[in-house]
């Protein structure tokens, strides 16, 4: 049963809506993938605040007229899902590459990062980038290396110091 253009209009609404409230866009090939296989890269993808969903070129082509992602036009071709990542720009990267290397059947067809074409290889560049709790750690562990590089000195110097005066008693000691 065909949709209605009212239907249509709804559905391009929504695929804008969502578009617009991205911070990158991904499109796939889902080919070969079962419903349990999409399920859980729909649950993973959720994890990090995106989402999977299966879309008609038709529809998405005109849902990213005049937007930021004007570009995904060159990749609404064959069947196409898109991957829409709301706050980190890097996870859903991450968590689309894993699923790849596991499921071995979608193909990443390029994506859109705020304003900028990527194609496949940018993207899987794109999920080597560290998360921003990696950053953050190794920022926190880069600001606290001196201060425990401080630390670790004064011990030794107090240990040292402990070692050096044991060492004079036990001279004195031998003495007398």
């Amino acid at each position: 049963m065909p949709i209605t253009r009212e239907q249509k209009a709804n559905k391009i609404d929504k695929i804008k809506e969502e578009i617009c409230k991205s911070s990158v866009a991904i499109v796939t090939d889902y080919r070969g993938l079962t419903v349990e296989e999409i399920t859980a890269l729909r649950r993973s993808l959720q994890e990090v605040d995106a989402e999977y969903s299966v879309v008609k070129n038709t529809l998405a082509d005109i849902a990213v007229k005049d937007t930021n992602y004007e570009a995904l036009q060159g990749f609404l071709t064959g069947p196409t899902a898109l991957v829409l990542g709301r706050k980190d720009q890097v996870a859903p990267a991450k968590v689309l590459t894993q699923f790849i290397k596991k499921a071995k059947k979608v193909s990443i067809k390029g994506g859109v990062l705020d304003g900028s074409v990527l194609n496949e290889d940018q993207v899987k560049q794109l999920a080597d980038i560290p998360s921003i709790e990696e950053l953050y750690a190794k920022m926190l562990g880069s600001i606290n290396s001196p201060a425990t590089g401080i630390a670790t000195c004064i011990n030794n110097v107090m240990r040292n110091m402990v070692v050096c005066i044991d060492e004079v008693r036990k001279q004195k000691e031998a003495q007398g």
